[in-house]
């Protein structure tokens, strides 16, 4: 009988790994690169080999592990345990994750996309403190998301939690990487942040305030989401604006969520939300506005507490929810 989990977070840069308990003590944890070039070909043998190393260095074999849980960007077909679109680790074809961890280990494996995997993680023993219904927003690059309902991811026909591409605002000319005009990550990522200072520049009617941060953009200066939060802090008028015009959008955004799901806690996390209670106090004042009022009494915004391990915290409940 098995007695520890692995848990894998893989990301463009890096794959986390972790050996944990079941009740999602991490016992030993360990980063290795994810090596991209030849399609990706060499990422999955590069993590099974690695496991490999860390059981066999903590005397360990298959039959001690319960279960392998990997959570991976791209579509991913969890029935099949396949991986296609996830254009950062450069894979283009479909990955049959399955079939090689299969092929490794004497252990069950269970696969699902990233974003799913995280919002396990706080769902379990993070910002959602074991609430059964969980809904997390990952504020980054792009805004990803995943909902947990009753304890259990929810995964639709095959794409539920694809919160990024909610349209939020049907009169802008910001296009989404998806092709859409409008989209809740194309406003409100880290990248949609900075387009919004230049968007709201090249349309300045007089009604934006010329601060320093203002001509920094005027002057077509490098800055980033991280930049405009920062000067907000600081008070900074033109980038102060800025920064409530993305609360209003992150806060419409999640009031729709709420309104629909009305789960225990919806939760912040990503690089975006490293800003803590300065955006999450702004978000919140936006989000009453825009929920009916039981909602915002039962659901709350809250911040992602568990940082980088959200990942692998998320893998290793993976398999608590898969294997009963």
């Amino acid at each position: 009988m098995g007695k520890y989990i692995v848990g894998i977070d893989l990301g463009g840069t890096s794959a986390k790994m972790a050996i944990a308990s079941p009740d999602g003590q991490l016992k030993y944890k360990w980063t290795i690169g994810t090596e991209i070039h030849q399609e990706g070909q060499l990422i999955v043998p590069a993590i099974i080999q690695s496991i490999k190393r860390s059981l066999a260095e903590h005397d360990l074999t298959d039959q001690d592990i319960i279960g392998i849980g990997m959570g991976t960007p791209g579509a991913v077909d969890v029935k099949a345990k396949t991986v296609i679109g996830a254009y950062n680790l450069n894979w283009k074809t479909t990955q049959d994750l399955g079939q090689q961890f299969g092929q490794a280990f004497d252990i069950p494996f269970f696969v699902d996309n990233d974003a799913n995997v995280a919002a396990l993680g706080e769902q379990w023993l993070g910002a959602g403190n074991g609430a059964e219904n969980v809904v997390m927003v990952t504020l980054g690059t792009g805004i990803g998301g995943g909902v947990v309902i009753n304890g259990q991811l929810y995964r639709g026909s095959g794409a539920a939690g694809e919160i990024g591409h909610m349209t939020i605002e049907d009169h802008t000319d910001i296009h989404c990487t998806c092709g859409k005009k409008g989209c809740f990550e194309a406003l409100a990522s880290a990248n949609g942040i900075v387009r919004l200072a230049k968007e709201m520049v090249d349309q300045d009617e007089g009604n934006i305030d010329h601060s320093e941060f203002y001509e920094k953009v005027v002057q077509d200066q490098t800055f980033t989401s991280f930049d405009i939060f920062e000067a907000a802090k600081a008070s900074d008028g033109f980038a102060s604006q800025v920064v409530d015009k993305v609360a209003y959008y992150i806060g419409l955004g999640v009031s729709h969520i709420a309104n629909i799901l009305n789960p225990s806690a919806i939760v912040l996390g990503g690089g975006m939300a490293g800003a803590g209670e300065f955006l999450r106090e702004k978000v919140d004042a936006y989000y009453r506005e825009f929920t009916y009022q039981q909602i915002r009494e039962t659901t709350q915004i809250v911040l992602a507490q568990l940082g980088n391990d959200a990942g692998v915290i998320g893998a290793v409940n993976l398999i608590n929810t898969e294997i009963k």
